[in-house]
């Protein structure tokens, strides 16, 4: 029978970069004392942590908004402000 892969075993990817990336993403690596893969990961993680965060703030303002707690014009500033700064 098979062994069963465990879900907290990294997984494996084939990722094609750019030769040009390569290079910036190496040199990168280099200065933070990480393995391309490692700065890949490292890359990745923040990102999603990033992605996550926003999510989070974006709910509480729309329950804020939904509940009367933050006027109409607040909550699309705020969206509007959100908007300018992922720019």
């Amino acid at each position: 029978m098979p062994m069963e892969k465990k879900d907290n075993e990294k997984k494996q990817i084939l990722l094609r970069l750019a030769p040009s990336l390569w290079k910036d993403l190496a040199a990168w690596a280099e200065d933070d004392y990480r393995s391309i893969n490692g700065q890949i990961e490292f890359l990745l993680s923040e990102c999603v942590r990033k992605r996550k965060s926003r999510a989070q703030k974006e709910a509480v303002m729309q329950e804020k908004f939904l509940s009367g707690e933050i006027t109409p014009e607040e909550y699309h500033t705020w969206l509007k402000n959100r908007k300018l700064s992922e720019k």
